[in-house]
């Protein structure tokens, strides 16, 4: 008649998008019903030969009109002579007038709603289902909670699915720039580390025989929101980059500004809403081998830069508007800023995840202020070897606490 509980299991841990959604009828188990004609001593008649029965349903002709709960049942009829008085009068005497009554074609979010504003009697009663009207069996609240953690748990599978095969998009898209990176032949080392499978977090770099391209960006968000926005930024800077070169990043941030403006909605001087108030702040730089120039421009983003026997780490800030959001305009000019490189100068740009990560034991910011001893400190080291030490530093700095962002630092010596 209707699917037994334990046949739900093998359709709900179904992970294809062929899922079906089940209902109350897949939680219905026909059971006896009792009449309005039926005396209290028919009914203990039924509760003591099905003992596992928690609800006795009674009708009226084929509508259901009440539900007899077990345990109320059987407390009223153990009191001195209740039986006596009511063996023989209608089973209605202990009946609930008010259950809950359902339709097989419910689904179960919709059921589940409806339980809880029924209330706990609901959950403890069970509930009674319906097809057309008329009565098809009885759900327990138990199995009902089981069935909505098992359609979670199935939904979560599925998105988890879909998020790893979205890290695999995204790695890949980046795998590029890697692979860029290390034929380059420039000391440089890159950490990538999302907070989530995916992340916000992104990079780019691309090698000319004149020099070099980099950028380091931080898109809006963590996790599938933030994965989003690396794919628009991406896909823009890449267009930006074959329309104009790569020699001037300032333009490229520009270029990129407008795309996501206009691609998300962001309307400037209308009273329109926009789509969304989503953007990235990036730090783009060109490398000038010849010449041994970097050429910044940085959307809230700033560099670290060391010399060969400079005492202190320079701190190169770019401007203060983020590329993308709704206070930016489409017209918004970032600025470059030329930086004459010595023969074995640091540069390290990171994304505001190590900078704003939490930890140590008054639970503060990691701030810059650390990055720049581990760089002094490190000053003679290969750039993987200074990233590495950054790690470490990060991760005993974060200790308990949770990571609170994407993290990206790229560190090169020129």
């Amino acid at each position: 008649m209707h699917a037994p509980l334990s046949t739900l299991p093998e359709y709900l841990q179904d992970v294809r998008p062929r899922f079906r959604q089940p209902s109350a009828a897949d939680l219905s188990v026909p059971v006896p019903a009792m009449t309005t004609d039926q005396t209290n001593e028919q009914v203990m008649d039924v509760f003591t030969r099905h003992r596992d029965l928690n609800s006795l349903p009674v009708v009226e002709g084929l509508q259901p009109i009440g539900l007899i709960n077990r345990n109320i049942f059987l407390s009223q009829m153990s009191k001195p002579f209740h039986r006596e008085l009511y063996n023989r009068k209608s089973c209605i005497a202990f009946m609930d007038k008010d259950p809950l009554v359902v339709d097989a074609a419910m689904g179960i979010e919709e059921l589940t709603f409806k339980t809880v504003e029924h209330g706990e009697k609901a959950l403890s009663d069970g509930f009674i289902v319906t097809r057309d009207g008329a009565f098809s069996g009885v759900g327990q609240g138990l199995q009902l909670m089981r069935v909505v953690a098992e359609v979670q748990a199935t939904r979560n599978r599925q998105v988890m699915h879909s998020i790893e095969y979205a890290s695999v998009i995204q790695r890949s898209m980046l795998r590029t720039s890697r692979e860029a990176l290390a034929l380059s032949g420039t000391e440089a080392d890159l950490v990538w580390e999302p907070r989530d499978v995916v992340g916000g977090d992104f990079y780019q770099f691309t090698a000319t025989p004149e020099g070099w391209f980099a950028t380091v960006a931080d898109c809006t968000g963590h996790g599938v929101p933030g994965a989003f926005m690396t794919l628009i930024a991406s896909i823009t800077l890449s267009k930006a980059i074959e329309q104009f070169g790569p020699r001037d990043p300032a333009q490229l941030l520009s270029t990129v500004n407008r795309s996501i403006k206009q691609m998300l909605g962001q309307v400037d001087g209308t009273d329109e809403t926009p789509g969304s108030n989503d953007g990235m702040d990036a730090a783009c730089f060109w490398f000038d081998t010849a010449r041994r120039e970097l050429h910044f421009s940085g959307a809230k983003s700033s560099l670290f830069v060391l010399h060969p026997g400079q005492a202190g780490v320079e701190m190169i800030d770019g401007d203060r508007k983020g590329v993308g959001y709704v206070d930016s305009d489409s017209d918004f000019t970032w600025q470059n800023q030329t930086v004459p490189l010595q023969p074995g100068s640091l540069v390290f740009v990171t994304t505001d995840g190590l900078i704003d990560q939490i930890g140590g034991p008054k639970a503060i910011a990691f701030g810059k202020r650390r990055i720049r001893d581990v760089l002094l400190a490190q000053r003679d080291a290969k750039a993987a070897d200074i990233n590495a030490t950054v790690q470490r530093e990060l991760q005993a700095w974060q200790g308990e606490h949770l990571r609170r962002d994407d993290v990206t630092f790229f560190c090169f010596r020129a």
